[in-house]
């Protein structure tokens, strides 16, 4: 049923058979380099968050102050990403990716410039909004190339160069703001950027079938029940990734009692973890409806009580830390595939509310975990913000989306 269902949504999408679809010269390249565009977007995103002391004391203002910035780029996700994919949706997907890396140039070049934190905060909100439209699109691209039926592996792949971006962009441009200052950092970003854009310009197929959708089919999305159900399992089963993530430092320092130099250590299996389970995940969506993410949401729940219970042994919790990010990441792409079920005929303006999801997820997990520890719980004691939001996601898509019938199904049995 649901093969069925996702072979009449690419057969929605694209408004065609899917036997009329033209072959695309350089496969790998193509994807190779969607995947380059989205390390460049993650080690922008990731690479912010260790240099927030530096631009902080340059640019003379309290920690607090400087969160404004990585705030701004979340928010420039969760609102721009949406309104551009909106305002786009005409564009072929070609010209679309093209014009959000040119974007992104702009806005991690003027970050690099940033005269005061005001500025700083509207660059990020400006670099942000391109993320969730380059995904989606990117998606669409992807699963193009790979051909109907893999649309869950098609959205792994441009999710690769994020999870990538974690294990190895993130702690290099950390490095390289230590070492030559944040702006240097920034304009490090801008060179991956150029190389991504060339390598797009370059092996993006030209062909009529990555053309534009009206507006009206994209704004027809956001009136599907299924579509804003999936947004918000998304969003609080997520959160968790972030209930962890954001929180690693203390779990190493604090709880564990070990050296900060362990923390990068941590960091990176936890990523290595992100990028195991994004590759499965994208593998599973495509051949179940509902595996992936109840597997995913049920792995990461009983991850978090082992975490909340014996995290402050070391050995414990570095084999958890890479199980969260599996785990999680091996839900991301069943959600996106769901997503775009319900919603066949808007492909990208689904990846940018996924991504959306996955920012606002980013502020739940945060906020959760600031809230336990706040109330005196205890550096381990974020995890249980994480777990009451992912049992509440989980508990939503159980009740409300597992057995809802994709869009694409309902198309398909009317074409019949």
């Amino acid at each position: 049923m649901h093969r069925q269902a996702y072979e009449a949504q690419c057969v929605a999408a694209e408004g065609r058979h899917t036997s009329a679809r033209a072959p695309v010269r350089n496969p790998k390249l193509t994807l190779f380099a969607l995947a380059l565009g989205t390390f460049a977007i993650g080690t922008g995103e990731f690479g912010s968050n260790g240099i927030i002391q530096l631009f902080s004391a340059d640019l003379d203002v309290s920690i607090p102050a400087a969160t404004n910035a990585i705030t701004a780029y979340a928010f420039g996700v969760i609102i721009g990403s949406p309104a551009i994919t909106l305002l786009a949706a005409r564009v072929y997907r070609r010209d679309l990716l093209l014009g959000l890396m040119v974007l992104f140039l702009v806005g991690n070049g003027l970050s690099a410039l940033a005269p005061n934190i005001a500025a700083l905060v509207v660059f990020r909100f400006v670099a942000g909004s391109v993320q969730g439209a380059f995904f989606g699109a990117g998606a669409v691209v992807a699963a193009y190339v790979y051909g109907p039926g893999r649309g869950g592996k098609a959205f792994a792949t441009v999710m690769g160069g994020l999870t990538v971006a974690t294990i190895v962009g993130s702690p290099l441009g950390t490095f390289v703001g230590q070492a030559a200052g944040w702006r240097v950092m920034y304009w490090t970003v801008v060179a991956v950027g150029l190389l991504a854009t060339v390598a797009l310009a370059a092996w993006l197929p030209r062909t009529d079938d990555l053309r534009g959708n009206p507006i009206a089919n994209e704004l027809s999305a956001l009136r599907r029940r299924g579509v804003w159900l999936m947004v918000t399992v998304a969003a609080l089963g997520i959160s968790s990734i972030f209930a962890v993530y954001t929180f690693i430092g203390p779990f190493v320092t604090d709880a564990a009692r070990r050296d900060a130099s362990l923390i990068p250590v941590a960091l990176a299996i936890f990523g290595l973890g992100m990028a195991v389970g994004n590759h499965l995940g994208g593998r599973v969506a495509d051949r179940y409806e509902n595996s992936g993410l109840v597997y995913g949401y049920g792995g990461v729940l009983a991850l978090l009580v082992l975490i909340g219970v014996a995290g402050d042994n070391l050995a414990i919790l570095l084999p958890c830390l890479f199980g969260v990010g599996a785990t999680m990441m091996f839900a991301i792409p069943t959600i996106q595939v769901r997503l775009t079920g319900f919603a066949p005929d808007a492909p990208t303006l689904m990846g940018a509310l996924n991504l959306a999801a996955l920012n606002l997820a980013n502020s739940l997990g945060a906020i959760g975990g600031a809230i336990t520890l706040d109330a005196g719980w205890g550096s381990l004691s974020t995890v249980w913000a994480g777990f009451v939001l992912t049992t509440a996601g989980l508990l939503l898509y159980i009740a409300a989306v597992a057995r809802a019938r994709p869009a694409a199904l309902d198309l398909a049995l009317r074409r019949a």
